[in-house]
């Protein structure tokens, strides 16, 4: 009887052992490589991340991200997390295009998603690498786009029926479709509302006939988003949409401290978001990057990832606006009635 306990002992201690020897199972590792305007920009940066801190918390894999503190970061940041072995690479943002490109072809295997961005994207005589990504669609690269002209139509709406003086603004960080796809359905959805309700309703900071507009030329700087907002004040707008990122708030302090204007924020909701402003914030223009960014995280954890193209709009819930400040109920019938009638094919926004 001694031996045959002695015998299972051994056995008991040998499988132990065995066990302590399997190697543990590896870590699904997700990171974000960041556009310029930090992580903290309440904005693109920090939206798309809010799906990989979802993923980490509800997928178990594990997260990080790179800040781009220039443009020159972007390729560096890429290439530490592919030394680092990074099972799917987020890139946030319309500039990181070309980089992402790049990387992902010379990486075959390696999995990306790309905020805001697909491909092919280049033009008749744009250089491949520099002036664009790819001529092909990528099949290791996940672009994420987002109708959002189709949600600033709606959020041009409620400006242009909730404006007092009769002039409502926009303006943008920098020139890039990505910005002025706000713009143009913002304007759109002004232009509506004015031959809807035979009123004249003026637009400043964009011009979609002119394909010209008002831009800081960075998403950094508050002082340009608070200068701006001064300047479209002044011409006699109260309500400003800025499409800039950070920038904008620097517009919505300008508002709350002056009480001369109303914000329309963009990516997520402001009163959420920048929750210091919200007694500012018309509305929201919102672009579901989060929700976006997990479903890829998801689907490369779980192995069914594809490369192509995934577009947000509002029939799939990618896009939509924030509650509007003050809407009366025929408002937000209205804007309801607007909202189905986009996804109908019943309004075009052009």
């Amino acid at each position: 009887m001694k031996k045959l306990y002695s015998v299972l002992a051994l056995l008991m201690v040998a499988s132990l052992v065995m066990a302590a020897c399997q190697p543990a199972a590896a870590t699904f590792k997700v990171a974000q490589v960041t556009d310029l305007g930090g992580i903290d920009d309440k904005s693109f940066n920090a939206t798309a991340y809010k799906g990989i801190e979802q993923a980490v918390a509800e997928l178990g894999v594990q997260g990080k991200y790179l800040e781009s503190q220039q443009q020159a970061d972007y390729a560096k940041n890429i290439q530490q997390l592919l030394d680092e072995e990074t099972d799917l690479i987020v890139t946030v943002g319309f500039l990181l295009g070309v980089d992402t490109a790049s990387s992902a072809k010379a990486n075959p295997n390696q999995k990306f998603a790309i905020v805001d961005y697909a491909y092919p994207d280049c033009w008749p005589g744009a250089v491949e690498g520099k002036d664009c990504g790819s001529t092909t669609e990528l099949p290791n690269v996940l672009g994420l786009t987002f109708s959002t002209d189709e949600a600033g139509f709606l959020a041009g709406y409620a400006a242009a029926a909730s404006t007092k003086t009769g002039k409502v603004a926009t303006f943008g960080g920098i020139q890039l479709p990505t910005v002025t796809i706000f713009m143009k359905g913002f304007e759109a959805g002004v232009n509506y509302y004015n031959q809807e309700n035979g009123t004249a309703v003026e637009v400043l900071g964009w011009s979609t006939a002119d394909d010209a507009g008002s831009f800081t030329g960075n998403f950094e700087s508050l002082d340009d988003g608070r200068s701006f907002a001064e300047a479209f004040v002044q011409e006699g707008a109260d309500i400003v949409m800025p499409v800039a990122g950070p920038v904008g708030l620097g517009s919505a302090a300008y508002c709350k401290d002056t009480g001369s204007c109303m914000i329309v924020g963009v990516d997520t909701d402001w009163t959420v978001s920048a929750s210091e402003y919200s007694d500012v914030i018309l509305t929201s223009v919102l672009k579901n990057m989060n929700v976006a960014v997990f479903d890829a995280v998801k689907a490369a954890k779980e192995g069914t990832f594809k490369g192509g193209i995934y577009t947000g709009t509002l029939a799939n819930g990618g896009v939509g606006i924030a509650p509007v400040k003050g809407a009366s109920a025929d408002l937000t019938a209205t804007l309801e009635q607007l909202k189905n009638d986009i996804i109908s094919g019943a309004i075009t926004v052009q």
